[in-house]
Formats: structure tokens, sequence, C-alpha cells
């Protein structure tokens, strides 16, 4: 797909340019507080944050205080969260069960180094929704990826892994590669270059990892072919550049050539989750994996991962040969909230509803879209949503490096300006949460018409 260079693309890019550069003066007006705060920060915080992907520009909110689809910053300003943790709310902030399931743990409680029935009890849980049997626990999506990679090689006996270009499985060394690489650097788009994300990666670590492009699975039949791969890791849906559908097949064709060549097929769903529905994307599209790995939406706000397999693959951790450790792995106050958020708060009934208000979200702005002719389109999955600033849908990495980001970056700093909170840029995409009202979901869509307006007035 290539970029839009049309005269109407060329006169949007520039109103585009000069709406910012107004939000940006109104944005520094009304977050003064955040300012001082951000550079309080900075002495003693790289970036003045604790994790990179939060550092945006010109400089972030600082949050005091969240409440069901509302957060708050430190000048006092109201915003509809539709971050929602990068998706890990989709109970809301605070939801009154997942707090009353914390409150009643802490009585009993926060860390116990020895085994509790929750944990069977939210691994019961997992694989009723995922079909897989058993499961372990972890801290983080990150956490999750890596020790599902590791339980990889230890069944094939093989080092290298495939991943795909664009697609994001935490800040692990083997896949902090080709994550959102220059294209400079990337070569021929059908047979992608590993690029490391991050200084600190080795050579060793680099040869590794093989990179193809995703909705291709010519490509990964090609490098599989030699015997030594094992595992493909990729996100059923790829939301580290927006949101990316699969094409009809890709995934059934994905699992046939991984068991062709006796590789195991990893999914990603640590953004997926149980968003996507209550079987996450495994379900929604009937391709099972050898692993699958979680973590934000399960824990309700709390630092919660989990993996789980295939009886052949975790039975290398039975027996034994693949060792999986952590202090805080399954500690009961994270085993309450997940407890809540998967029996108690996102129920199959809960859950369609909340898919249902995202989709009335979706339709108005594709409306919007449509009525005023601007080449973008909205993409939805599950309760997620994102407005991608491209004519067509994009099919992988190349396509969405070929959006306009100047434009994209007009529609968000308008909306903050306007109590609506997104993440940054094209990167991610919105979450409605099961304590969003149709009201409180559809108020995205009206901002947005503003914004449009104002675009091609």
């Amino acid at each position: 797909m290539k970029a839009t260079t049309t005269p109407l693309h060329h006169s949007l890019a520039n109103r585009a340019k000069d709406i910012t550069k107004r939000e940006l003066q109104t944005y520094a007006e009304r977050t003064k507080n955040s300012q001082v705060a951000n550079s309080r920060a900075r002495k003693v915080l790289p970036l003045g944050v604790p994790s990179s992907f939060q550092a945006y520009d010109p400089y972030p909110i600082v949050v005091r205080s969240a409440q069901g689809p509302f957060m708050e910053d430190v000048d006092g300003n109201r915003y509809v969260d539709y971050d929602m943790g990068f998706g890990a709310l989709f109970s809301g902030h605070c939801h009154p069960v997942v707090r009353r399931a914390i409150e009643l743990q802490l009585d009993d409680g926060t860390l116990f180094v020895t085994p509790a029935e929750s944990n069977a009890e939210v691994a019961e849980l997992l694989g009723a929704r995922y079909g897989l049997p058993m499961w372990r626990f972890t801290n983080s999506g990150t956490e999750a990826t890596m020790d599902a990679i590791r339980v990889a090689r230890g069944v094939t006996g093989r080092d290298k892994i495939v991943k795909v270009e664009g697609g994001y499985h935490g800040h692990h060394d083997e896949v902090m590669i080709s994550m959102k690489p220059a294209l400079n650097l990337a070569g021929p788009a059908d047979a992608p270059i590993p690029v490391p994300a991050t200084a600190g990666i080795t050579q060793a670590v680099l040869g590794d990892t093989i990179v193809i492009p995703y909705n291709d699975p010519d490509a990964l039949e090609r490098v599989l072919k030699n015997g030594d791969v094992a595992a493909f890791i990729v996100e059923p849906v790829m939301e580290n550049i927006g949101i990316c559908l699969p094409h009809d097949g890709y995934l059934k064709a994905v699992r046939d050539i991984t068991n062709k060549y006796g590789t195991k097929l990893i999914f990603d769903e640590v953004k997926t989750g149980i968003t996507a529905g209550w079987s996450g994307a495994t379900g929604h599209f009937g391709v099972t994996p050898d692993l699958v790995c979680l973590a934000k939406s399960i824990g309700g706000g709390l630092p919660l991962g989990a993996f789980g397999g295939t009886q052949e693959c975790m039975d290398q951790i039975t027996a034994g040969k693949v060792i999986h450790l952590g202090t805080y792995n399954g500690n009961p106050l994270c085993m309450a909230a997940a407890k809540a958020v998967l029996a108690d708060v996102c129920t199959p009934a809960e859950t369609e509803a909340t898919i249902s208000r995202n989709q009335a979200l979706v339709d108005a702005c594709n409306d919007v879209i449509v009525d005023a002719g601007v080449p973008a389109h909205t993409v939805k999955f599950g309760a997620k949503g994102c407005i991608t600033w491209a004519p067509e849908n994009i099919r992988n990495y190349r396509d969405y490096k070929a959006t306009d980001f100047d434009l994209a970056f007009a529609q968000w700093i308008h909306g903050i300006n306007r109590g609506i909170l997104l993440p940054p840029g094209l990167d991610e995409q919105w979450l409605i949460s099961v304590m969003h009202t149709e009201d409180e979901a559809l108020r995205y869509a009206n901002v947005f018409q503003e914004f449009i307006d104002e675009l091609i007035a």
C-alpha cells in the first residue's frame, strides 16, 4: 500500500499541522502541573517515566486518580479513558467487584510464596476459556512470552524462533527485534532483515530470531523448511500497529504449516486477551495454538500474566526439563483480582454487551469518515477499535508505515484537550470497558466529528 499523495491529502495534512500547532499551545496551558511533575520526575527517572512507553510528546499528562471509565490529572482535567491501561482494564478502573475481592484478600495476606487454592481456580477459568489444559502464572506479558518461548525450545530441542515484522511481544531480548524498524534498515518486504530495537541485543540473539511479514503464509513456510525453528510467536491480531486483522484463512494456514515442520505455535494474546471475546482471539478464529500468552485484561489492573499450553508443552515444566520460577507468580492478591474478572465481571453476557457498545462507537466514527470523504478507516476487534489514517486496511507493518502520522497526531492532541484520552499516534487502539456506558463510549465519536469538521472546513 502506497501513501496517499492526492491534492486533498496534502490539504488535509497541512491543515492537520495547523491544528496541531494550536492544540499544543492549549495542551501546555491546561496541563501546567503535569509539566511541572514531569520536569521533577526527569531528575530521577529517565524520560521522567517508569516505562518508556509512557513518554510521549510534548510530555505526558500525570494522573492522580481513576474511577470507572474516567481519569483525572494533576491539573484537575477529567478524561474519558479509552486507553484503559493499554487494554489492561477491560473491567474498568476500580470495578467494585474486583475491588471487593482485593479487599477481602488483603485481610488474609498478599504474598505466601506457597500455593493458594486460588491458583488452581484461576487456571481452571483460563482453561475453560482457551481450551488448553495446563497453565502457569507470571507478573507481566513480557514474562509470559519469554517463558512460552523457553518451553517451545525445551520441547523441540531447537534454538531459532520466528516473529513478524512490527510485532511487539515484550521487552526480553529474543523479541525486541524488528518491533518498528526503520525501512532503510529492514530490507525487502517479503524477506525482512532482523533489526534490533535497542542497544544491548547480542549478535547471537539476533541470529536466532527470524523476521517475516504478517499475513504471508508462504514466507512462514519458507523459513520453517530447514526444520530448525522452535516457535513461531505471533499476535493473532496485530495490535502494535493499530489493529491489523489476519486475512481469511491466514491463522489456519499458520497452524497447518507449523504442524507440518514440528514448530510450536505461540499466540501472543497479551493485547487481545479477553477483550476479543470470552475465549479470546483463539476462540474467535477457532485456531488453537500450542501455547498462548496472556496478561493485561485478565488482571483487573494488577500486574498479572499467564501462559497456557498443551500437555506436551507444559509437561516440560512438570518433568523439570524447563524451569519456570518467580517469587510473585500466582500471588494471592492478583489471583483474587483475576478470579473476580474472569468469573464475575467479564462474563459472556457482559463481554458481548461491551463489544456491542464498541461496535456502536466504531459505526459512528465510520459514518463521520464516510460523510467527510477523508482518507481514513475504522477497524474493530472485540471491545477494541481504532481509526487508521489510510484509505485501505493495512495488511502488515509496511502498510502501517505508509499511513499518515501527522493526521493521527493532530486527531490525538485535539481529542485530549477535549477530555478524550487515547494512546498517542497510530500504535495503539481504544478499549471500551465494561464500565463505559453507551454515552461515554460514544463521546469519542462526537469529539472526532468536531475534529473532522475543522479538518475539512
